[in-house]
């Protein structure tokens, strides 16, 4: 299949890249950087270079890729999240989702793409009742700001694709962790961890659906089988609790223990919204893209996956 992966040089874009190569793809990539250019030829794709706010020139890359299918991989994230500056932070990944996401689907309208696939979360599942979530359940829209903009800008975004493309697969990840990312040995929150600034809040209930960025990739690819426009959970099979998975996080990475804090100071530290989100998170059930797309996770645990941390060394 000819593919064109949007966002392809980030920590999930680039494992992507390889995979859809290995699996006998042939794949035009995006980068806004010539110098990124190699890296994607090396990893086996054919890459261009464009900015996805210059829609004149996204709709004539992805014409001339004439691709069968398009992945949007796109986020702007910062290596290190400042709790305040969170405002700023989701404006700016706010911005990619909406008019990012626009410009990509009227590129692969114009260029008749039929399969469109597109990242999402999984961690902001509205947090009541079930503390593991199907992808039936409603996302926290009316959560505390600016999170809760930056929800119902995520929840617009799935409504336009399933609205625009012919078929729309929405891929709701669980917390990256691996090469690149904020979980990587050399990645912010290790750093936190390392200091013992990563504290388990209150009772540490808040639960985190993890996945690695190799399962991450693997899932896109898996994506492009899908006969129906579909939003699955990709994430591992144990959801786990911060009281279990940071202690285990600290321990990979011979971190100290981690500090245990009361919520008041956590909320004075991080902001009310995201001590809200920490301490309320519900997990993730990945039994939907296991059971339709047939994709298995070759890290079924986030316990496996830290295995691969050391101290000074990437995973």
């Amino acid at each position: 299949m000819r593919v064109f992966v949007a966002g392809a040089t980030g920590a999930v874009g680039k494992p992507l890249v390889r995979q859809l190569h290995a699996a006998g793809h042939s794949t035009v990539a995006t980068t806004r950087s010539q110098e990124k250019a190699s890296l994607l030829r090396n990893l086996g794709a054919d890459p261009v270079v464009v900015d996805v706010f210059d829609r004149g020139a996204l709709i004539d890359a992805v014409r001339a890729a004439r691709p069968e299918a398009v992945i949007h991989q796109l986020t702007d994230l910062p290596s290190s999240m400042d709790p305040r500056q969170l405002q700023e932070i989701y404006s700016r990944n706010n911005r990619v989702r909406e008019e990012g996401t626009a410009n990509l689907l009227d590129a692969a309208e114009a260029a008749g793409v039929r399969i469109f696939v597109a990242q999402s979360m999984c961690t902001w599942y509205e947090p009541s009742g079930d503390a593991v979530k199907s992808e039936q359940a409603p996302l926290w829209t009316n959560a505390p700001e600016p999170i809760g903009d930056g929800v119902r800008t995520l929840a617009r975004m799935e409504s336009d694709i399933f609205a625009r493309a012919p078929t729309g697969i929405i891929l709701r990840y669980g917390a990256f962790y691996g090469p690149g990312t904020w979980y990587a040995a050399d990645g912010e929150i290790a750093a936190r961890m390392r200091n013992r600034g990563f504290p388990i809040i209150g009772r540490g209930e808040g639960i985190t659906s993890f996945v690695h960025v190799e399962d991450a990739a693997s899932a896109a690819v898996a994506a492009l089988s899908s006969s129906s426009a579909g939003v699955f959970n990709v994430a591992d099979d144990e959801p786990a609790p911060a009281a279990e998975w940071i202690p285990a996080y600290a321990a990979v990475l011979n971190a100290p223990k981690p500090w245990k804090v009361p919520v008041f100071a956590a909320r004075l530290a991080l902001g009310a919204a995201m001590t809200e989100w920490l301490t309320t998170m519900r997990g993730a059930s990945n039994v939907a893209i296991k059971s339709l797309l047939g994709w298995r996770p070759g890290y079924p645990s986030w316990r496996i996956g830290f295995q691969g941390l050391a101290a000074g060394q990437k995973m």
